[in-house]
């Protein structure tokens, strides 16, 4: 486990406890983000930042998630199990997993399976759920990682 310092405004930094996996999926979530910005085609933007929420949305599952007891149940998507472990991101993962249809047309290369608008719209609601669910684990917000501008 990594300790991370974190400070709320008026208060002293507490160190949270954080798995080095969760960390790394936040990390490539974040990644993921600056990807899609830079992404020209709508359906590639689309994907970029529906993954980058998947990646968040896994880190927090990774991050709370409790070893399953006795027998194993059917496979469930991170956006199933993300409400048991975080109810706050409920809405959010319903949210998500709605999207993930069309992901997968615009992955799968359908004309038109995107909008230039639905991909500007899903990167921003993608950056502002990365950010709840470093803020659900205690890890400080990260900035968008912003693309490396050529020396002129």
């Amino acid at each position: 486990m990594s300790a991370i310092a974190v400070a709320r405004p008026g208060q002293r930094a507490q160190r949270c406890r954080v798995a080095p996996s969760a960390l790394a999926l936040l990390e490539s979530a974040r990644h993921g983000l600056a990807a899609a910005e830079d992404e020209r085609a709508a359906s590639a933007r689309y994907v970029a930042a529906h993954l980058a929420a998947l990646r968040a949305a896994a880190a927090v599952v990774a991050a709370r998630a409790e070893p399953p007891a006795g027998r194993r149940k059917r496979p469930q998507s991170v956006w199933e199990l993300l409400p048991k472990v975080e109810p706050a991101l409920r809405e959010w993962s319903v949210f998500f997993a709605a999207g993930a249809a069309k992901r997968a047309a615009a992955e799968a290369g359908l004309p038109r399976a995107v909008s230039p608008h639905e991909a500007d719209e899903l990167l921003r609601d993608a950056g502002i759920f990365v950010s709840l669910a470093e803020g659900a684990l205690g890890v400080p917000a990260q900035q968008p990682l912003l693309p490396l501008q050529p020396a002129g």
